[in-house]
């Protein structure tokens, strides 16, 4: 093997066990993301940049009530007359199919479609939604982050118990966010990040309430 293959060689390692390095710390450690949606309006706008901690996929860890977080977006969307009170959970049935689209899709996350939302409740926690008041264990849940104006409804998921190994979770922006109220409760393996912080504009950098 004459000098030249040889370098190339060795560089094509490098790169090869750098993109693996940086996979690992975008899916276990840390990653960015652009806000897209309205529905944490206002504590999230359009195009601001954020930065998601993923190690609670090594750590085990559960988000708290009150974080902001991402999850992959469930494949349905119920109505009043579908919605089981006794069985609040999301439907997930169009799992990618062959190893490279998987790859795309869990690693890449390249066609993966996801929700950013606050976390309400958790597993075993009972959630009820009446008179534009969320409760949780029959306690009203204090929501400050909240706009005075805003109107918190339900005509399909409001009185239930949020199911072993679930999270219940809501936009800022009640009536401008799909969220758990009509997908139902989402497994904690489709959650997706946790915000960390906000690190674009400039002007908002920081830690998000």
């Amino acid at each position: 093997m004459n000098e030249k293959v040889k370098d190339i060689l060795e560089w094509g390692y490098c790169i090869i066990i750098a993109l693996v390095l940086a996979l690992l710390f975008r899916y276990f450690v840390a990653t960015p993301t652009i806000v897209k949606q309205r529905s944490m309006f206002p504590t999230l706008q359009a195009d601001q940049r954020l930065i998601l901690n993923r190690t609670f996929r090594i750590t085990k860890k559960k988000p708290k009530i009150g974080d902001i977080i991402t999850f992959e977006a469930p494949t349905k969307e119920y109505n009043k007359w579908e919605a089981d009170q006794s069985n609040p959970v999301a439907v997930y049935n169009k799992e990618p199919q062959g190893l490279y689209q998987k790859f795309l899709y869990y690693s890449l996350e390249i066609t993966k479609k996801s929700y950013i939302k606050r976390v309400i409740a958790l597993e075993g926690d009972h959630v009820k939604i009446e008179n534009n008041v969320v409760y949780v264990n029959n306690e009203p849940l204090n929501e400050s982050y909240l706009q005075p104006d805003v109107v918190t409804e339900s005509e399909i998921f409001y009185d239930f118990i949020v199911p072993e190994g679930y999270f219940f979770a809501m936009g800022d922006n009640r009536t401008k966010s799909t969220d758990c109220r009509e997908i139902g409760c989402i497994p904690f393996e489709k959650l997706e990040g946790i915000v960390c912080f906000r690190f674009w504009p400039l002007d908002v950098f920081g830690k998000i309430d």
